[in-house]
């Protein structure tokens, strides 16, 4: 029998020592994938929650506004049930009771005082002595026998000084 030979075993070469492995393979780009995917899917729902969380804060305040606006209403409704409160309110609106009598003070324009408006010290007014009825309606005698001298009409041209 022949003899065979041998089978040759041809030896990979020896990394050498300043050499690098690949750092970048395909199943780390995989996972690098899997992980962006993953990120921009739980950013875009923890928005979404932190939105909602928002608008249902806002919505409790609101509740709070309007539950506040019902019971300030309820009280309003409960107080016009009271007589004395409607008889106040319609004093507040000038309305008088039968057989009472109203006054209003004036000021002197003629106008009514308003109700924070404040009267001033009679003694601090200076006034003027009162005149008796005859002695105004004898001047009105006196003018319409005297009547005024109508004052010239205004000119109908200005005069230019030079």
């Amino acid at each position: 029998m022949p003899r065979r030979a041998a089978p040759r075993v041809v030896a990979a070469p020896a990394p050498a020592a300043g050499a690098r492995r690949q750092r970048f393979t395909g199943r780390a780009a995989i996972l690098v994938l899997v992980v962006a995917v993953l990120t921009v899917s739980y950013a875009s729902s923890l928005r979404a929650y932190l939105q909602q969380r928002s608008h249902i804060e806002d919505l409790k305040s609101q509740i709070a506004l309007r539950q506040a606006s019902i019971s300030d209403l309820e009280r309003e409704k409960e107080r016009w049930q009271d007589p004395a409160y409607v008889r106040q309110q319609a004093r507040e609106l000038n309305y008088v009771m039968p057989g009472e009598t109203s006054y209003v003070v004036l000021d002197e324009n003629g106008e009514p005082l308003e109700q924070n408006s404040r009267l001033t010290d009679p003694s601090t007014v200076a006034r003027k002595p009162p005149t008796a009825w005859w002695s105004t309606a004898w001047q009105s005698v006196e003018i319409a026998g005297n009547p005024p001298r109508p004052e010239p009409p205004p000119a109908a041209k200005i005069d230019e000084k030079p």
